[in-house]
């Protein structure tokens, strides 16, 4: 964490409740005049269907507040990071993510973390979904409604940012909103 509002962000996840960990991504569309930095450096900014956007890869804890959370390209698949995002959840006792993140490398990633992986396969696996743990699946909810409660922001929402640090300034910020009691 560089930013202010990143380590505000931190201090306030100072004791997450890791039992359950929920994990998603969501874009957010980015406004016209955010693409073209003079930076030279990769800005979190891809083409997808929607045009430019950028990806929030998110970590709830069980009571669906936010612990951890990635800033990428709109292009970039789940799968992809979920290695990155997993690896800053040591101590989760279960992780739930929803089909794009079904791979045999996130989960033997998320075990070999002791960890157990509650993530459906996709229809065409051949091993199908007779382990899953459907009752903890129902709760993933908790990551889609953390990112409602985010995307109440206009600018976590659209991306009005021409730089990737201070895009994640402003979601952190949204992210440390989230923890006040209010």
């Amino acid at each position: 964490a560089t930013g202010k509002w990143l380590k505000v962000f931190k201090e306030l996840v100072a004791q997450p409740d890791m039992e359950w960990v929920f994990i998603d991504g969501s874009y957010a569309k980015a406004h016209q005049h955010s693409a073209g930095a003079a930076s030279g450096n990769d800005e979190a900014i891809g083409k997808s269907r929607a045009g430019n956007t950028s990806k929030i890869h998110l970590a709830v804890d069980a009571h669906g507040l936010p612990i951890e959370f990635e800033i990428t390209g709109g292009q970039i698949n789940d799968c992809t990071q979920a290695p990155a995002l997993i690896a800053k959840l040591p101590e989760a006792e279960a992780i739930v993510a929803d089909k794009g993140y079904d791979s045999e490398r996130v989960r033997q990633q998320v075990e070999q973390q002791g960890a157990k992986a509650v993530i459906p396969r996709k229809r065409n696996s051949v091993k199908g979904n007779a382990d899953l743990d459907r009752g903890l699946y129902r709760n993933r909810h908790l990551v889609e409604n953390a990112f409602a409660q985010l995307k109440h922001y206009r600018a976590v929402s659209s991306r009005f940012d021409k730089l990737k640090r201070n895009y994640e300034s402003v979601v952190a910020m949204a992210c440390a909103f989230l923890w006040l009691p209010m």
